[in-house]
């Protein structure tokens, strides 16, 4: 029998993991042992990378020949993280970065230029609408916002200087669907970048790229650590879209460090089954408050009452884990039902094994204009819960006995 070397057997589990599971590229994409033959991935923790010769160095440096030469740009830690989400999204390409925020600006302007225009859905992340409004504005990227779901108003806004559609479907809080395919489709008539945020599913529940989607992007912070430890962000594409934005990203220095990278490496591991039981209990979680006495409206995808419900069946494969919902009142209600709560966790955060509250309107997306928030349909009276991995009953009855007394 021949002898089998390390490497080879290496190289044969790669070509190997190309046709398996989800689950099974979640633990093993991306893995390679270095000369201490370690099973776990190891923690690069180096700024820079040496050279046998100067020939060598200059053969790296020059991109002649492959290899690391400074943790900004490249990091054998990240780069098995890069490879590991790329092949669960099903993208040829990740770049890694230090937050989500940075992997979103690496995305636009690693590929807008002044002059150009977005168009984006109007129910995203606060922070985002502030990068949109308060940076890309001023170099003269301009944005237009539309209703995730009006396919009308996305077609109506695009205009001959469109470069990009973002989507963050569903979004953050209300749970609103965008029909991915569909927009992905105008996108691409229009020579534009179909670009959707996939924080609420993660690969798990969905695959914008397979639905026609160009660029998907994460905040790794949120269910991929899942245990709100690290803060980092990740962009994924095809390898010709990934180089501009590794282009800015290592020029600006908003690279992931090999700590978080390895957290997020650990994290990816539990992913599909952290997620299945967090779409359990916010399942029930969403179809007890929808009859409570207290509750005015619950948003949650797998509710039959919400709007988007066939299409959230459609395009995901189970309805995420974070249930926001209105309280009959104005905001003093809301507080004081967060207040209320014992269990939960009062935080911005969302995607931990923990489950958190928070007011979307003071928190999130308080950097909003009032009249942002009204047309994103953020009220003063919502309430959002991600639903984290505790006894499903615990989170339950903590929630009823803060209602009971708001």
């Amino acid at each position: 029998m021949k002898k089998q070397s390390l490497q080879e057997r290496q190289q044969r589990q790669k070509d190997h993991l190309k046709n398996t599971a989800l689950a099974t590229q979640a633990i093993r994409a991306g893995s390679v042992s270095g000369t201490e033959q370690e099973h776990n991935e190891a923690i690069y923790a180096t700024s820079s990378f040496i050279y046998g010769s100067a020939q060598e160095a200059a053969q790296c440096f020059s991109g002649a020949s492959q290899g690391n030469i400074y943790s900004r740009f490249t990091n054998p830690t990240v780069r098995t993280f890069e490879q590991r989400i790329a092949a669960m999204e099903g993208g040829q390409k990740a770049v890694a970065a230090s937050s989500g925020m940075a992997a979103l600006t690496s995305i636009f302007l690693g590929h807008l230029k002044q002059g150009d225009h977005i168009v984006s859905s109007c129910s995203i992340f606060g922070s985002i609408v502030g990068l949109f409004d308060n940076v890309l504005a001023k170099l003269g990227i301009t944005t237009t916002y539309v209703s995730p779901s009006d396919y009308q108003a996305w077609e109506k806004a695009i205009a001959p200087n469109t470069k990009a559609l973002f989507l963050e479907s569903p979004s953050n809080p209300l749970s609103e669907v965008g029909d991915i395919s569909l927009l992905s489709a105008l996108a691409h008539k229009h020579n534009a970048l179909m670009i959707v945020d996939n924080c609420f599913c993660t690969p798990v529940l969905q695959n914008p790229l397979a639905l026609g989607a160009d660029i998907v992007m994460h905040s790794a912070t949120k269910y991929i650590d899942g245990q709100g430890r690290c803060v980092g962000g990740v962009a994924i594409g095809s390898e010709a879209l990934m180089e501009p934005v590794f282009g800015f990203l290592r020029t600006v220095g908003t690279s992931m460090s090999p700590f978080n990278a390895w957290v997020f490496i650990n994290g990816l591991e539990t992913l599909s089954l952290r997620m299945q039981a967090h779409c359990s209990s916010a399942s029930k979680l969403a179809h007890w408050l929808e009859s409570h006495p207290m509750v005015e409206r619950v948003y949650y995808t797998g509710l039959e009452s919400h709007p988007q419900h066939e299409l959230a069946k459609k395009q995901q494969s189970l309805f995420g884990a974070v249930v926001s919902f209105e309280v009959k009142g104005n905001k003093e209600v809301a507080w004081r039902c967060i207040n209320e709560t014992q269990l939960l966790s009062i935080t911005g955060n969302f995607g931990d094994a923990k489950s958190t509250i928070t007011h979307p309107a003071s928190t999130t997306h308080y950097r909003m204009t009032a009249q942002a928030r009204e047309l994103a349909g953020i009220k003063d009276n919502l309430i959002r819960v991600s639903v984290g991995l505790e006894d499903y009953q615990d989170i339950q009855q903590d929630l009823d006995l803060a209602l009971s007394r708001c």
